[in-house]
């Protein structure tokens, strides 16, 4: 038994970390599995890409917020303590929490690495041991919908046991070559893994070589798809003080004079893949947000690390 959030962080840390590991799903879906699937426990928007995806997250799990709906957002890395990556409601699960879950599922994660032992290969790593934690205190919240962002890849990330109802492309470049490809086709392709059938595509503009790709992954889903610069986009943005003042166009509406307390042309640019999301999410890509329950959750959005301005 753990008794504090620092020991079960020490003990995943005991665990391989994810480069290390050869991409496999199987051991995910058998501890979802023991744990009476938990990712299905509220819908799924699922966040992959390059550059942008932890940002275009905290602004989704705000708007959702200020929406009244109850948020599980699911984000890698953390800055300053392990559990800023399991966050209800935009703060980070209390320690109490964490423990006691932890030590709930435990002798189910147990279970799974003798077994993975037995058959000689690696024991849960890190990454996939937190994200079963994850699921499992998102479902023990509950929570109302599920706002997750891939550690690497896509099609053997360990949140990909989630099937979402959006899925979330941010800018691809080439990282991670050793693991995902060389170029931006080939990395787009294992992103794309987390389409789903019958799911919805919101991506951020692309090089087109990876644009291609996930379009015809969306279309071999049977998913919607809509990209950014052709279905939504920024159309103004100017400096404003604390942050920005930005006109978005959406995939149902525009949204004009709204402001966003970050900084950066990026950052505006995940506003907008986020405002798409949302819309797509909330009512199929064919209903406006109310704007000013836009505002209201954008005026709550932090992306501490990301220009934060410390004095």
């Amino acid at each position: 038994m753990f008794e504090t959030a620092q020991q079960v962080y020490e003990h995943l840390l005991s665990r391989a970390p994810e480069n290390k590991m050869e991409p496999r799903m199987q051991p995910m879906r058998d501890i979802m599995s023991l744990l009476g699937e938990p990712q299905t426990s509220a819908p799924v928007i699922h966040l992959t890409g390059t550059n942008g995806k932890t940002t275009t997250a905290r602004i989704i799990e705000q708007v959702l917020i200020a929406h009244g709906l109850r948020t599980g957002r699911y984000t890698s890395p953390h800055l300053s303590k392990v559990t800023e990556r399991i966050t209800i409601d935009g703060e980070p699960v209390d320690d109490d929490t964490f423990v006691r879950i932890f030590n709930e599922i435990a002798p189910l994660i147990e279970i799974i690495d003798t077994k993975l032992e037995a058959d000689g290969e690696q024991k849960l790593t890190y990454f996939e041991t937190i994200t079963a934690l994850g699921f499992a205190i998102f479902a023990d919240a509950p929570v109302d919908v599920m706002v997750l962002e891939v550690g690497l890849g896509g099609i053997t990330d360990a949140t990909n046991v989630a099937d979402a109802q959006v899925s979330v492309v941010t800018p691809i470049a080439v990282d991670h070559a050793d693991l995902l490809g060389d170029t931006p086709g080939e990395i787009a392709l294992e992103k794309a893994g987390i389409i789903k059938e019958d799911g919805f595509l919101v991506s951020a503009a692309q090089d087109p070589e990876a644009a291609q790709v996930l379009l015809d992954a969306a279309r071999a889903q049977h998913a919607n798809f809509k990209f950014e610069n052709i279905e939504f986009g920024v159309t103004d943005r100017s400096v404003a003080v604390g942050g920005q003042q930005v006109s978005i166009r959406g995939l149902a509406a525009e949204y004009n004079d709204i402001f966003l307390p970050l900084h950066g042309a990026h950052q505006v640019q995940n506003l907008a893949v986020a405002v798409a999301a949302l819309e797509a999410f909330l009512g199929a890509g064919e209903k406006p947000l109310n704007q000013e329950v836009l505002q209201e959750g954008l005026t709550q959005v932090t992306s501490p690390g990301r220009l934060e301005l410390l004095r």
